[in-house]
C-alpha cells in the first residue's frame, strides 16, 4: 500500500509560502483539498480510488487529533487490505482509549472504548486497530454479509488472529453487537478466497445445505491432479464452484473463449471422478432458491449415477495453508 502523503498548510507555511501563494496553488487546481488543512498535487489527487482517498483522508485526521486516535473498524480494515461489500466511506473510524466522548459528523466517527496496546498495529505509518480487534468491531457493527466477507478476509490475510478473535470478544462484552458478533466469528473461515465465496457459505447454511469443505484438491487414482475446487461435498459426490464476476476475461473475445473451454475441461474432468459440479453466479446469490434447487438435483443424481462412477478411488486433499474454522 503507498498512498501518497498530504502536504499539511502548517507545513507550507512554516517553509515561507504565503496564505496568498496557497490560496492561488488552490485557484490553480495545483493543490487539492483531500481534508481540512491538508492537500495532495492535482495529479496525485486524481489518481485516487474511493479506497485510497479514504486512507488518505484518515492519514489526515491522525496528523490533526494524534496516535491516540486509532484507526478502527471499516477505516483500519481498509489499512489491512480486507474485502468490503459496498462499504461507507464517508466517515473516518476512529477509537479512542476513554469511556465517553463518541461522535459522529458527516466525516467522522469517533468511537470512545478501551483500547490495549496489543490491539494496536502500525501498517503504512499508521496506528490502526489489530486484524483480531478490527474483525470483532466488524462483526459488531456490520450487516452479517458484509461482516463475514470482511472478516473471512482478514483471516486470510492474517491467520494468526484467530487466536487474538477470543480475547478481543471478552473485551467487547459490555459493547453493543456483541451477541451478532459471536455467531459471526464462529462461522468464519479464512479458506474463503473470494467476497462470493464468503457470501456462497452464508447462503449455503441459510438454504439448509449441508457444511462443505472449503479448497479441496481432487487427484485420479493414478495421483494426477485435476483441480482444486471451491466447495465440497465428498459424501454427497458435488462439487460447488462459484463463478465470479469478470472469471472468464473482459473485452478480449479471445480470451475468453479459451478461458470457457478450459474451464469446460476441467469440470469434465471433474465429473470424470464421478463427482456432480453445481454452479453459481454472482446474481445467483441473491436467489439462491435456483442454486438451491439444483442442488437437490445434483444430490439425486448422484444417489443414481449413470454411468456407474469411479468417486470412491478419487483422492481428495485439503488445502492447509489456513486454519480450518473454529466451533
Amino acid at each position: 500500500m503507498t498512498d501518497p502523503t498530504p502536504i499539511y498548510r502548517s507545513d507550507l507555511l512554516a517553509s515561507g509560502i504565503t496564505s496568498d501563494e496557497l490560496r492561488q496553488a488552490l485557484r490553480s487546481g495545483a493543490l487539492t483539498p483531500v481534508a481540512p488543512g491538508a492537500y495532495l498535487r492535482r495529479a496525485e489527487a486524481d489518481a485516487l480510488d474511493d479506497v485510497a482517498r479514504h486512507r488518505v483522508r484518515a492519514r489526515c485526521v491522525q496528523h490533526t487529533l494524534g496516535w491516540d486516535a486509532v484507526l478502527s473498524h471499516v477505516t483500519a480494515a481498509l489499512f489491512h487490505g480486507a474485502d468490503l461489500w459496498n462499504p461507507d466511506l464517508s466517515r473516518i473510524h476512529i477509537t479512542r482509549d476513554r469511556r465517553s466522548g463518541g461522535r459522529r459528523t458527516d466525516n467522522l466517527h469517533v468511537h470512545p472504548a478501551p483500547i490495549a496496546r496489543e490491539e494496536i498495529y502500525v501498517v503504512g505509518g499508521a496506528a490502526v486497530t489489530s486484524p483480531a480487534r478490527t474483525i470483532v468491531d466488524l462483526a459488531r457493527s456490520l450487516t452479517v454479509d458484509e461482516a463475514v466477507i470482511a472478516g473471512d478476509s482478514l483471516l486470510r490475510r492474517y491467520p494468526s488472529a484467530l487466536v487474538g478473535i477470543p480475547a478481543a470478544l471478552d473485551a467487547a462484552a459490555l459493547r453493543a453487537g456483541v451477541a451478532s458478533a459471536r455467531r459471526v466469528v464462529d462461522f468464519l473461515d479464512g479458506r474463503s478466497e473470494s467476497a462470493g465465496e464468503s457470501l456462497g457459505r452464508l447462503r449455503l447454511r441459510s438454504a439448509g445445505i449441508p457444511e462443505p469443505s472449503l479448497q479441496r484438491e481432487l487427484y485420479t487414482p493414478d495421483g494426477t491432479f485435476v483441480a482444486r475446487v471451491d466447495f465440497f461435498w465428498e459424501e454427497l459426490g458435488i462439487v460447488g464452484e462459484f463463478d465470479g464476476m469478470g472469471k472468464y476475461g473482459a473485452g478480449d473475445p479471445a480470451s475468453t473463449a479459451e478461458s470457457v473451454r478450459r474451464e469446460k475441461l476441467r469440470e469434465d474432468a471433474i465429473r470424470a471422478l464421478g463427482f456432480e459440479v453445481v454452479r453459481w453466479t454472482w446474481a445467483e446469490l441473491f436467489r439462491f432458491d435456483v442454486v438451491a434447487d439444483r442442488f437437490a438435483r445434483a444430490v439425486e443424481r448422484a444417489r443414481h449415477p449413470h454411468p456407474p462412477t469411479t468417486k470412491t478411488q478419487a483422492r481428495c486433499i485439503p488445502r492447509a495453508t489456513v486454519p480450518p474454522a473454529r466451533g
